[in-house]
């Protein structure tokens, strides 16, 4: 068993360089944005200008990590020339490494054909798809029943026959994770999806505890920097309403 592939979000140039720094193999640049930046419900209002943006400002700060972007809702489902021209833009304007986007239906995997043959590296993901909350329902995991369990790995099959170089599995039984994993060549990725994925992928403000309302089942977290930032902007205000800052120490 070879060394599991780490990869966390950011979406600006400081993270991306701190993240970049301490070692990840890939920075994922999620229409996450959208919730946990812009305060969205989901992820469905985040445009292709919110990506390209984001995904400049973090390729400006990594040296090394592969940075792959999400694709957000309707910039590739449309049509093949849409999807093309969209990712096309966007690693042009970000210099990303590469794209994902979300389903592995007849029509998708003709889009990720298109997309691989064009020269745009393409990162799948399957299980539960945050763009269609909506349709699914909600966040809830995916594969539960055999149908569902057979038609997930048929998915991650047809990804890698497709092309892709690897896939996310999100929210997803951690046997049928093995499963999926077991049937690919290619890496998966899990969030919410058990240890048998090749790699694994959080959400950096979660793991970090700076988005502390939030607390699925599969997130560990490794800081509580929610409640630093608390603590330090408490002090530095007691400090300023006291006149103790600035001191003669911080001061010209």
């Amino acid at each position: 068993m070879g060394e599991k592939i780490v990869m966390l979000t950011a979406y600006d140039a400081l993270f991306g360089r701190l993240v970049d720094e301490a070692g990840v193999d890939a920075i994922l640049v999620g229409d996450s944005v959208g919730n946990v930046v812009a305060g969205h419900a989901s992820t469905l209002p985040v445009t292709l200008d919110h990506m390209v943006y984001h995904a400049a400002a973090v390729r400006r700060g990594v040296k090394r990590a592969m940075v792959i972007v999400d694709m957000p809702f309707l910039t590739y489902q449309a049509s093949i020339e849409r999807a093309i021209l969209n990712c096309g833009r966007l690693m042009q304007e970000s210099c990303a490494g590469g794209v994902k986007v979300e389903g592995a239906g007849p029509e998708m995997l003709d889009t990720v054909r298109a997309l691989v043959r064009t020269g745009i590296p393409v990162m799948g993901h399957i299980g539960f798809t945050p763009q269609s909350v909506h349709a699914m329902g909600g966040a809830r995991v995916q594969g539960r029943e055999v149908e569902a369990a057979d038609r997930l790995i048929q998915e991650a099959m047809g990804l890698e026959e497709a092309g892709a170089f690897a896939i996310v599995l999100e929210l997803v039984p951690a046997e049928l994770s093995a499963r999926i994993t077991a049937s690919v060549q290619i890496p998966t990725i899990g969030i919410g999806a058990g240890a048998a994925c090749d790699g694994q992928v959080l959400v950096l403000h979660d793991m970090l505890g700076l988005n502390d309302q939030f607390a699925p089942k599969f997130l560990k977290r490794y800081a509580d920097m929610a409640q630093d930032v608390r603590s330090a902007v408490s002090a530095w205000a007691a400090d300023v309403r006291g006149g103790a800052y600035p001191d003669g120490e911080h001061s010209f």
